[in-house]
């Protein structure tokens, strides 16, 4: 195994941070687990390629007290979706295939499908392209975003099980009809589990092994992969029983559980410092220490807007912000309620954890934590902190 040298550190005040107002957003954090509404946090922010803050607070699991710790292995669920749109990328720099290729032309189950209509099943009118399931543009949608009749069909065959090879993951939504014409509308979808598949059929790989022997290891992310090994298990975070907010509390993944699907929309486990590894490869364009997995240009154009006019359903992309290659993209400076530059890119994860990169100001932060009920309230209050601190 190769050594990866650390990444830098600097103090806050020496990459435009106001030490105070860093120290604060901490303070907040420590607040809100003072409060028993979160139960613990890893915070970091990294400004001119150096760390500024890496800190943890709170429990890493509330049922035995285990304080957080700043190598705490979280479930990162959609945080998954840059990581597998960068593997796909870098197939499409190797010449494996392109981004205007049908779906079909790879994964043969996606030929001949059927559009759910009020008028009954129609065909579908263009096939879904490899860029429509980078952009989730490609007509699929998740079971848990409403009830409508596909909604309804995905959660009749538990297409979120997690005891079906990608391949017969694939096979089973494949099978199902699609909720919109492919190229119509943007709706946040499992399309990212349909590209883990993708690379598969490409590389001649399980997801895992190329995500392991293509990303994970030239990255030096050493704690990141589908299920937490043996000797790992003590350090993975944990959210509350019971929902602080008297909500349903949600049921999350089990690390320790040996997946057969390697979901590429949502299974990885990882640590702040292993995402923080990742992130500082897009901040440096593609590479890192000297090891180039994608072109700069790849990483612009994977983290510019590629909706243009294509309407959005839902609310979880907010006003001003489009969609690139596995992130959201900030368009305007103003509408949205959070602050940012135009240019910024995110994502984040449904357990709560949340990452954005901000290139204008050479600028990017994380928050991990396991708080599935709060992660709409902790994503805003995190950028608001981060923002604030930048002198």
């Amino acid at each position: 195994m190769t050594l990866h040298p650390a990444l830098p550190f600097a103090q806050p005040a020496d990459v435009g941070l106001c030490p105070e107002r860093t120290q604060r957003l901490m303070d907040v954090l420590r607040r809100e687990v003072a409060s028993g509404r979160l139960p613990g946090a890893v915070a970091m922010v990294a400004r001119k390629g150096q760390i500024a803050l890496f800190e943890a607070v709170g429990q890493q699991d509330p049922a035995t007290g285990t304080p957080m710790q700043t190598d705490s292995i979280f479930r990162i669920y959609s945080m998954t979706k840059p990581v597998v749109s960068v593997a796909v990328m870098m197939l499409v720099e190797r010449g494996l295939l392109l981004l205007s290729d049908p779906v079909s032309r790879w994964l043969p189950e996606y030929a001949h499908q059927q559009v759910a209509t009020d008028r009954g099943l129609e065909p579908v009118r263009q096939e879904a392209t490899v860029q429509d399931l980078l952009r989730h543009t490609a007509g699929l949608t998740y079971e848990f975003l409403g009830d409508s009749v596909v909604q309804r069909q995905y959660a009749q065959v538990r297409i979120a099980s997690r005891e079906r090879s990608n391949e017969e993951f694939s096979q089973t939504l494949a099978a199902l009809p699609l909720m919109f014409q492919p190229g119509s509308v943007w709706a946040y979808s499992r399309a990212t589990d349909v590209l883990g598949r993708l690379v598969e059929v490409i590389s001649g790989q399980s997801l895992g092994d190329f995500l392991q022997s293509e990303l994970f290891e030239p990255l030096g992310m050493v704690d990141t992969g589908f299920w937490v090994l043996p000797e790992q298990e003590h350090r993975i975070a944990e959210p509350f029983a019971h929902d602080p907010d008297g909500g349903m509390p949600m049921k999350v993944l089990e690390p320790r559980d040996v997946p057969a699907m390697e979901g590429g929309g949502g299974g990885l486990m990882s640590t702040a410092m292993d995402y923080t590894r990742f992130l500082q490869f897009l901040r440096n364009r593609g590479e890192l220490n000297g090891v180039r997995l994608l072109g700069p240009h790849t990483v612009d154009f994977m983290t510019t807007d590629h909706l243009g006019g294509i309407p959005v359903d839902g609310t979880l992309l907010p006003p001003g912000h489009g969609f690139g290659l596995g992130f959201a993209v900030r368009t305007h400076l103003g509408v949205s309620p959070v602050p940012g530059s135009v240019g910024l890119y995110y994502w984040g994860g449904i357990a709560g954890t949340t990452f954005f990169v901000d290139p204008a100001l050479d600028m990017y932060a994380m928050l991990m934590i396991q708080a599935p009920n709060q992660r709409d309230y902790y994503r805003p209050l995190f950028r608001d902190l981060v923002y604030a601190a930048l002198l």
